[in-house]
């Protein structure tokens, strides 16, 4: 965990009011000890996500709240669909095979037995 001061010089580009507005604005949630936030490597990694959409892919202030919005609902799907990878290929042979059945779109055939 590190102080807001470290963030900022950590950060080459980031600036002091555009943090402090990303924080007012929940873009960033750290966590508070006695009562000054402190950011853990994920609010690390957002504010540096943060950074690059406003920074260097200039986009609109206004707009970030919903490209984050949208990444973090990728961020979950993928965390979703990792889970779900990992129940299905612990299943057994005859499971798995109905599963890929399932998956398989009707106009193509399933690939053959053994191959």
């Amino acid at each position: 965990m590190i102080n807001v001061d470290a963030l900022v010089a950590a950060i080459s580009a980031l600036q002091r009011h555009d943090l402090d507005a990303w924080i007012r604005d929940e873009l960033v949630v750290p966590q508070k000890q006695d009562g000054r936030p402190l950011f853990s490597e994920m609010d690390c990694a957002r504010v540096r996500l943060i950074c690059t959409l406003h920074y260097d892919l200039e986009v609109d202030p206004g707009t970030l709240p919903l490209v984050l919005s949208l990444v973090d609902q990728l961020y979950d799907t993928r965390r979703q669909l990792l889970s779900l990878a990992a129940a299905v290929s612990a299943q057994d042979k005859d499971v798995l095979a109905a599963i890929m059945a399932g998956l398989t779109p009707p106009d193509v055939a399933p690939p053959a037995e053994g191959k």
